[in-house]
C-alpha cells in the first residue's frame, strides 16, 4: 500500500505538532523553529540525494516531475488544522535543502507561499551556473 505525500504529511504533523510546541514553550519559539529547521533540513537534503540517485535525467527534470506530488493540499491541511507557520517550517522551508540534495547545480528562488498568505507559491528554479553568467554579464 502506498502512502501519499499529503498523508504522510498528515501523519507527521500529529507528530511534530505538539513536539515543537512543547519545544517552544521550552525554548522560545525562535530557537526551537531554527533547532527543528535544521534537523528537518539535513533529513530533507538527504531524500532530494536520494531521489537524485533514482533514474535518469537532470535535477530540474526529476523537479518537474515532482511537482505535482506537492500541491496545495498540504497547505489548505495546515491552514485548516489552524497552523500554517508549522506547514511552514515543515514543508515550505524544506523546500531548498530539498533543492540542493537534488543537484549542487539548482537554485531554488521563491518570494512568496501559500503558508505565509499569498494566494500561490512561486518556485523559480534554476541553474546556478546560468546565474554567475547573467550576474558576469550585468557586471
Amino acid at each position: 500500500m502506498s502512502v501519499s505525500n499529503l498523508e504522510k504529511s498528515k501523519i507527521q504533523a500529529q507528530v511534530l505538532a505538539p513536539l515543537l510546541k512543547a519545544f517552544q514553550a521550552e525554548f522560545g519559539t525562535e530557537r526551537a523553529n531554527d533547532i527543528a529547521r535544521k534537523a528537518l533540513g539535513s533529513w530533507v537534503y538527504k531524500v532530494g540525494q536520494q531521489i537524485r540517485e533514482q533514474g535518469t535525467g537532470p535535477g530540474a527534470e526529476k523537479i518537474a516531475a515532482g511537482l505535482p506530488v506537492f500541491s496545495a493540499a498540504d497547505a489548505q491541511f495546515y491552514k485548516e488544522l489552524d497552523e500554517p507557520e508549522l506547514g511552514f517550517l515543515f514543508l515550505c522551508s524544506q523546500d531548498f535543502p530539498l533543492t540542493e540534495g537534488l543537484s549542487p547545480d539548482l537554485e531554488l528562488v521563491r518570494t512568496q507561499t501559500i503558508m505565509q498568505g499569498a494566494n500561490h507559491c512561486d518556485f523559480r528554479f534554476r541553474l546556478k551556473q546560468e546565474k554567475q553568467e547573467k550576474e558576469n554579464r550585468s557586471v
